[in-house]
């Protein structure tokens, strides 16, 4: 080494300058080397050396001293740094000397004294990492934290954050705090305390985990409550990343100590808290989508996730009503409908609507709308969550859906209707449905884009699959029940069996699940508003009369009026919801689509060319596909022609597919067995039919496209001949009550024929069809247009006949009134004799207006083809009516 060397290192040796220079330092150790030297070769020593050796061992002594204090002072102030750090971050203190006596930086720190741990101590005041553990967990254990509050710092200013902050009852959120505090001291401090920083840190995360699992041990603490008001905290605040890292991190250390509590017990009291707010929830509260987006991160974190989804199932999974007392069933429940049908007096919306002027309910209704489409988004985003979980998941949610399903399917029966106290405790609610409906319609927009190769992955055997159990849902992906019992649109052929893939894709469950929902609640709804529509007009029309009349029972007609008008706007605003108007549009148009290319024998995933007429098709898969699949399609288009005939016009090339889908169904038997059905499509072919009459402004046409691709459709000859088919078809449905209800299916087919006969090329197919039914008058089978003239005639005969008839029961009644005949009844009888003078007017009104319709549909369609017409009615043999030739002439 050399000189320089040496001086180096001498100069860096601290306990040099015990020295009075470098120059006694070198002497001094040379000395001790040379000691050790004659030490290790066992020389004698003689009284000099003896002397040296003294004097050596002297200042070795000294060293040592010197050394050991210079290291006491490093730990005392590593460990007074320590204690300040456990300070900082958990705000305890063994410490209770005056403030102005401790060093400090200035900001003012409150801490919770621990004065009987110090005893323990044998009146240790300092923490250390050796009972720091033990201090955190007496803190915690504090019932009342802020009565041992201390000043740290000699600041005199009241802080009322600082105290806020360390007298902090609820322990999650004070160990959140801590954990929060312990990532700032990572961050700053020196290298030499980051491991106990580190330390801190996770010591805050292990205090959390036992409070997690033995929350019985501190008493007087809701857990659960707290658990959830910090993560809507999170959601609220500045801090999310902060608390979804405490949680990520809590939730580890949980799942990695479950010998006291499993994971699912720890987080089953959090989904109670959430359960009992969400059942107090109003669709319009701002604090409902803070529950859903908590709810949110908790469907995309895989283990709570999988707690959810067996928390939600149902105590009874056979009873429909169940579902909706689960969480997600709550949340479901949540819409502006009527929670109790009727009950409109604590209802929240359109209350005293003949008070609110349009524009008034109109925003209201925007309101709402704007609340639906978000709310409907969180549902969607939940779901899809649980979908795209594990394996696990997806099958525990599936299984969800499909059991509700099966358990509600009773919804769609007709006594269920009629006796509304069972179906509300047997059946869960229309808002569930409608809301389930919506959410269902969001994830299958995915292959309901125009032409989507997706969508001809469906597979309708799925719905021919009989019952299997549990294990074959799972690896089969099919999780519906009794479809198989499901009526067909048409039935399987003897030696027919469906050929079952392995499993199924989310394609076709995500269809067969969203068009059941819609079967159950859009259907269901539609009715009910169809109802309370026509009840309004009748109390409207009453209410004019007794206000009129001065009658007592005006007010009463009032007050029922405004109740039924809530009632309706509810219904109206729920079902119109503009996102999932097109969601289901898209939805119908891609059914129709679908089952199109089903009846062309299509299995490709690709769709072929329509043309007519459709070729036969040897076991056609039409057999596997449910006929609520065109009764969905069918309710759909109807209310929008009722309800929302706007939104029809933004469907725009897409109703082409409506219109291959009424021709290939609604005059072939082979393709859809069920006449009402058939019948249904002729009112969906009405819906979508442009409505001139409507236009309000003749300079913007609200049909432009209606009518641009109604009177292009380049099947115009066999839609015609397919509407006069359907119309023959339903004089015999084997319905009991065929002969009344064949007049409600014809209604809408009259103006449909009107428009058509104004269209050339739909005019000349039926010119078509007069001239074949004219060419073959003797032929066996009776030809098509000259069946269809004979129910014609006959309608007309019958209709006139039964008008006149309760024209005649009117009269009587009128005169029995007019001469005082009422008055000696008693007031029973007076009622009935009202009731059935209402009753004969709106019979014979309707039996009129079908007359009418069908004399001049008559009329049209015989202009100019008199010399034809002649030798048709003379085939058909029908007697004339005085009545008919009259009317026949007016036209």
């Amino acid at each position: 080494m050399t000189d320089q060397e040496n001086n180096n290192s001498f100069s860096a040796n601290p306990f040099a300058a015990l020295f009075g220079s470098l120059a006694e330092a070198r002497k001094f150790v040379a000395c001790h080397k040379e000691q050790q030297t004659e030490d290790y070769s066992g020389g004698n020593q003689d009284e000099s050396d003896n002397s040296v050796s003294e004097s050596l061992d002297d200042c070795d002594d000294s060293v040592a001293e010197i050394s050991r204090s210079f290291r006491s002072q490093q730990e005392i102030c590593e460990q007074l740094n320590i204690n300040h750090m456990i300070q900082r971050i958990f705000l305890i203190t063994l410490d209770n000397s005056d403030p102005s006596l401790k060093s400090g930086n200035g900001i003012p720190l409150r801490c919770v004294y621990l004065e009987e741990l110090g005893s323990e101590l044998d009146g240790q005041d300092w923490l250390d990492m050796d009972n720091v553990e033990q201090a955190l967990f007496t803190r915690l254990l504090l019932p009342e934290p802020e009565k041992y509050l201390i000043s740290m710092t000699s600041s005199g200013a009241p802080n009322l954050s600082a105290e806020r902050d360390a007298g902090e009852k609820r322990i999650i959120p004070f160990l959140f705090s801590c954990f929060q505090r312990s990532k700032k001291e990572v961050t700053k401090v020196p290298e030499n305390l980051l491991p106990y920083a580190v330390r801190c840190k996770a010591l805050a995360i292990s205090n959390a985990r036992t409070v997690l699992l033995t929350p019985e041990i501190y008493q007087g603490q809701d857990i659960a409550v707290q658990l959830v008001d910090l993560m809507l905290e999170g959601l609220r605040g500045a801090n999310f990343d902060e608390v979804t890292e405490f949680l990520e991190e809590l939730i580890e250390a949980v799942l990695t100590d479950e010998e006291v509590r499993s994971f699912n017990e720890v987080f089953r009291p959090v989904f109670d808290v959430l359960l009992e707010c969400m059942q107090n929830m109003d669709l319009c509260q701002m604090l409902l989508y803070q529950y859903l987006d908590l709810l949110l991160y908790c469907t995309r974190q895989k283990n709570i996730a999988k707690v959810f989804v067996e928390y939600i199932q149902p105590q009874d999974p056979t009873n429909g009503y169940q579902y909706q007392k689960t969480l997600l069933g709550a949340i479901l429940n949540i819409s502006c409908l009527l929670h109790t049908p009727g009950v409109v007096e604590s209802h929240s919306y359109f209350l005293n609507p003949s008070r609110s002027s349009p524009q008034e309910i109109k925003v209201q209704e925007s309101n709402i709308h704007q609340f639906m489409a978000q709310f409907h988004d969180k549902i969607y985003q939940l779901i899809k969550n649980l979908l795209q979980q594990s394996p696990d998941t997806k099958h525990r949610i599936l299984s969800w859906l499909g059991n509700c399903l099966h358990a509600n399917a009773g919804r769609a029966k007709i006594w269920a209707s009629q006796v509304p106290e069972i179906f509300m405790q047997t059946y869960a609610s229309d808002s569930f449905f409608l809301n389930l409906g919506a959410a269902l319609l969001r994830l299958c927009q995915p292959f309901c884009k125009p032409r989507s190769a997706r969508l001809f992955t469906f597979n309708p055997t799925y719905c021919a699959l009989r019952e299997i159990n549990e294990e074959a849902r799972r690896s089969r992906n099919m999780h519906m029940k009794g479809l198989d019992k499901e009526t067909c649109l048409i039935p399987a052929s003897v030696d027919q069996q469906p050929e079952f893939p392995e499993n199924f894709n989310l394609v076709t469950e995500n269809l067969v699940l969203t068009q059941y929902t819609l079967h159950l609640g859009f259907h269901r709804l539609h009715e009910q508003m169809v109802k309370v529509n026509q009840s309004l007009h009748r109390l409207q029309g009453a209410w004019r009369d007794a206000q009129q009349s001065a009658s007592a029972t005006a007010e009463n007609l009032r007050e029922q009026f405004e109740r039924l008008m809530t009632v309706y706007l509810c219904l109206k605003t729920a079902l119109s919801e503009p996102q999932m108007l097109q969601n289901c549009l898209q939805l119908q148009v891609s059914t129709a689509l679908l089952l199109v290319q089903i009846a062309l024998g299509n299995k490709g995933t690709e769709p072929v060319a329509v043309v007519f007429p459709v070729p036969d098709i040897q076991h056609s898969a039409l057999a596997f596909v449910p006929e609520f699949f065109a009764d969905n399609l069918g309710d759909f288009f109807i209310f929008l022609r009722r309800f929302a005939d706007e939104v029809l016009e933004t469907a725009a090339d897409s109703l082409v597919q409506i219109l291959d889908f009424v021709t290939a169904f609604t005059g072939s038997v082979e393709r859809m067995k069920n006449p009402h059905l058939r019948a249904k499509l002729a009112e969906v072919l009405e819906a979508v039919m442009p409505h001139l009459e409507q236009v309000q402004n003749p300079l913007i046409s609200s049909v432009f496209h209606r009518q641009h691709i109604f009177c292009s459709y380049q099947h115009a000859a066999y839609l015609a001949e397919a509407l006069i088919k359907v119309f023959v078809d339903i004089e015999f449905t084997g319905d009991p009550h065929q002969f009344e209800q064949k007049f409600n299916y014809r209604r809408p087919m009259y103006p449909i024929l009107r428009y058509m006969w104004g269209k050339e090329n739909y005019r000349q197919s039926i010119k078509n069809l007069a001239d074949y039914a004219s060419e073959n008058l003797e032929a066996v089978n009776p030809p098509l247009f000259l069946r269809f003239l004979n129910l014609l005639m006959n309608d007309a005969v019958f209709l006139l006949d039964e008008a006149i008839q309760y024209l005649s029961k009117i009269k009587v009644l009128q005169i029995e009134r007019d001469q005082g005949e009422w008055e000696g009844l008693s007031p029973e009888s007076r009622r009935e004799k009202e009731s059935n003078l209402l009753m004969f007017g709106q019979l014979a009104r309707f039996h009129n207006i079908m007359s009418n319709e069908t004399i001049g549909t008559l009329a049209f369609l015989t202009s100019g083809k008199r010399r034809n017409f002649v030798p048709l009615c003379l085939r058909m043999d029908v007697p004339i009516h005085p009545c008919f030739l009259l009317k026949l002439c007016e036209f």
